[in-house]
């Protein structure tokens, strides 16, 4: 084609690159801090429990800090903070109205990190089997990830309660890969906190960690394979951890 200088110029095609295979494999992703940034309505939730009891509200920061065990030891710290402690009966009372209250608008204000979709859908593409491994409560799982229109990228949802060890025990990261239809020896956990890192560890596993997620713990220090910062290059670096 001619251009203005009387030189020829030439169309270049962009050839795609080749896509990696990762068919017969399996991804374990958490949930809250990982795949979604819940903090917000997990902050609503708990601060209508405290202010229940004449308790005053939680900073967003330290609930931050205090996410991933599930909803009760969600409410054991926070209380604690307090220097409050519950029996079991009063604990099973605020418990109820923690997911009560969260369940009545699950996704309010969360909302999935930045690049999380794309990465799934990437991962997908490539032949990759994803499951979701979280201590939230297996219902509420579903719940949130339906009102945002991503359980679809899953093969499988297991909450805390659908186990009887959840994480960091390596039964929940096992159950769930095998839930999928995959094999714990050819699979990995995409993850935030110490207990994504020991239950993934304790299966012999390889687990990523996301540095922007819940955790009172510096990332680099959680024993993770990797830490990455953006998910736009999670797909890459999980061949890499993969040894593809």
């Amino acid at each position: 084609m001619a251009c203005p200088s009387g030189r020829i110029q030439f169309a270049l095609s962009i050839i795609p690159a080749p896509m990696t295979n990762l068919s017969g494999y399996t991804i374990a992703f958490d949930l809250d801090g990982t795949l979604v940034d819940t903090v917000g309505d997990i902050h609503r939730a708990l601060n209508h429990v405290l202010a229940s009891e004449g308790i005053p509200p939680a900073a967003l920061a330290d609930v931050r800090n205090f996410v991933g065990l599930g909803a009760r030891a969600l409410l054991i710290r926070a209380f604690g903070a307090h220097g409050i402690h519950h029996d079991d009966a009063t604990l099973d009372r605020l418990i109820d109205l923690y997911i009560a209250t969260n369940s009545a608008d699950i996704a309010a204000l969360s909302r999935p990190f930045p690049g999380v979709v794309e990465a799934l859908e990437v991962l997908k593409a490539w032949g990759a089997t994803l499951a979701v491994c979280t201590n939230k409560r297996g219902h509420l799982s579903v719940q949130l990830l339906t009102a945002l229109n991503m359980g679809r990228h899953f093969a499988v949802i297991v909450g805390g309660d659908d186990v009887q060890n959840r994480k960091p025990h390596p039964d929940h990261f096992i159950h769930a890969i095998r839930a999928a239809g995959g094999d714990p020896a050819r699979s990995a956990m995409v993850g935030d906190s110490i207990n994504d890192v020991l239950s993934a560890k304790a299966a012999n596993a390889p687990v990523a960690v996301y540095a922007f997620g819940y955790t009172d713990t510096a990332p680099g220090l959680l024993g993770a394979d990797a830490v990455f910062t953006q998910f736009t290059d999670l797909p890459d670096l999980l061949v890499r951890l993969l040894k593809l």
